[in-house]
């Protein structure tokens, strides 16, 4: 039996392998351990639970950082990246936010259409 920061570890290497590298160089000198919490917490305790797959759980983090608004924008922008890892196609990524229009109302769902063109642009540039 793996620990949640085992299970958080292996899920993040399919998502981004390099996110919890990120994480750390970002965070950790203001809050030690920071990167590994996260990984362990989200990732190893949440995203790795059964009852979901890992696609759906990614649209419905989308769609709740969409309803939050523009200021989840790099967060809502790496997991727009994270989903498209996680097998989801770009139009159920569009349409996971623009289902939010309901919900969050038009500029919330704006800014993430803004979001996932940035991203869907930057992959393709790469």
């Amino acid at each position: 039996m793996s620990t949640a920061l085992e299970r958080g570890r292996a899920l993040t290497q399919k998502l981004n392998p390099d996110l919890e590298a990120i994480l750390s160089d970002r965070y950790d000198d203001l809050l030690p351990g920071f990167s590994e919490s996260l990984i362990e917490w989200a990732y190893g305790r949440h995203y790795a639970r059964e009852g979901l797959d890992l696609k759906t759980r990614q649209l419905c983090t989308i769609a709740a950082l969409t309803v939050l608004g523009g200021q989840t924008a790099p967060q809502l922008k790496i997991n727009i990246e994270h989903t498209l890892a996680a097998g989801a196609e770009r139009k159920e990524v569009v349409e996971a936010i623009w289902q939010m229009a309901v919900y969050g109302g038009l500029p919330a769902a704006i800014n993430g259409l803004n979001a996932a063109r940035e991203v869907f642009e930057a992959q393709d540039a790469a």
